[in-house]
């Protein structure tokens, strides 16, 4: 008895300890800190691109194409699965013949929101993106734009969904077309969430606990990168501006520019669904985002994040989180092969 007594008073000690070390909670948000997010959009339109009924359903079809590769057994969903939130959950994804691509795959959804594609920004947008894929040879791997074509003039279906979706095209089977298509549909993927609600006016849609993590989110200078409709997608940044990146092999966007100030410098992820999209960063090195919100803070604030904060932020980014658009991203019958259809090539 003796024992209990003295725990008791050490229990309570400590879980007094531990409530005091939680951020306080929030009745409500200054404006000053919302005043740069917005509320997602229903869709990403595009002039370059309008969007048409007839475009977006073939669009569909062609991201769950497996016979865009050379092996027709990989196709978008592959490594973007739009039922576990655009990611196939692997630090690099699995292309021809088993290659590792060097780069996580980012989630589609919301991508065609953002500023450029890929990692490096070397695609301007969805439908310049939709095309590096199916010619990477780590990736999809087709020989080239009329191999491409080849199998899909081959298949009668594709033939007649290309003429509905580019009546006015003399020959509207082409890759360029395939990938406005593909593009077409990917500015669709977008996910309403309890984030959402919350700006729209809702208060009580996010929590107090919720909402002061979002403060400690702002206050410590990470809606800086990662702010606007999509809290991301918006810039690019530097990796490791106050502590080193842990590895240096991957020099991000210096790739494409060759400009020595854009070492380690990678485009900003969106943090919409963050919680259903890792493992994080662009090389898919943390698998839990608590751990990546504590890096982040590291090495690229003032003032880290203290523990209790990192779980405060993680409750908030978890109302970004929205539900995923079942019927828009079902997936299709898929038009039948012909004789004419190539055969794979193994993998």
């Amino acid at each position: 008895m003796q024992k209990i007594h003295t725990i008791l008073p050490l229990l309570l000690l400590v879980l007094t300890a531990c409530q005091k070390a939680q951020p306080p909670a929030v009745a409500e948000i200054d404006s000053d800190f919302l005043k740069n997010f917005q509320v997602a959009p229903a869709k990403m339109e595009s002039d370059k691109n309008p969007a048409t009924e007839a475009k977006v359903n073939l669009g569909r079809v062609l991201y769950y194409e497996e016979r865009l590769s050379k092996s027709q057994n990989i196709s978008c969903n592959t490594c973007h699965l739009l039922d576990k939130y655009g990611v196939d959950g692997t630090p690099t994804s699995t292309g021809f013949k088993g290659q590792k691509g060097g780069r996580n795959a980012p989630t589609t959804y919301f991508a065609a929101g953002h500023i450029v594609q890929f990692w490096d920004g070397r695609a301007a947008d969805v439908e310049e993106q939709a095309k590096g894929p199916v010619l990477n040879p780590i990736e999809m791997a087709m020989t080239d734009a009329s191999s491409v074509e080849a199998t899909l003039r081959s298949m009668p279906e594709y033939v007649e969904m290309f003429k509905k979706a580019f009546p006015d095209a003399k020959q509207p089977v082409t890759f360029d077309n395939a990938a406005l298509a593909i593009g077409a549909f990917e500015r669709g993927l977008v996910t309403e969430s309890r984030w959402d609600h919350y700006l729209k006016g809702h208060k009580d849609s996010i929590t107090p606990e919720e909402k002061a993590g979002f403060v400690a989110f702002s206050k410590a200078g990470c809606a800086s990168c990662h702010n606007g409709a999509y809290v991301g997608g918006r810039l690019y940044t530097k990796v490791g501006i106050k502590k080193a990146w842990p590895k240096q092999d991957d020099l991000g966007r210096f790739a494409v520019t060759k400009q020595e100030h854009q070492k380690m410098v990678f485009k900003v992820p969106s943090l919409r669904n963050i919680d259903k999209t890792g493992p994080y960063f662009h090389d898919g090195s943390v698998a839990q985002l608590e751990e990546a919100v504590k890096m982040m803070s590291e090495m690229q604030t003032e003032k880290p994040l203290t523990e209790p904060e990192v779980v405060a932020v993680v409750a908030w980014m978890k109302t970004l989180t929205g539900d995923i658009p079942a019927d828009y991203i079902k997936k299709p019958a898929m038009p039948a092969a012909t004789a004419q259809t190539p055969k794979p090539q193994a993998d």
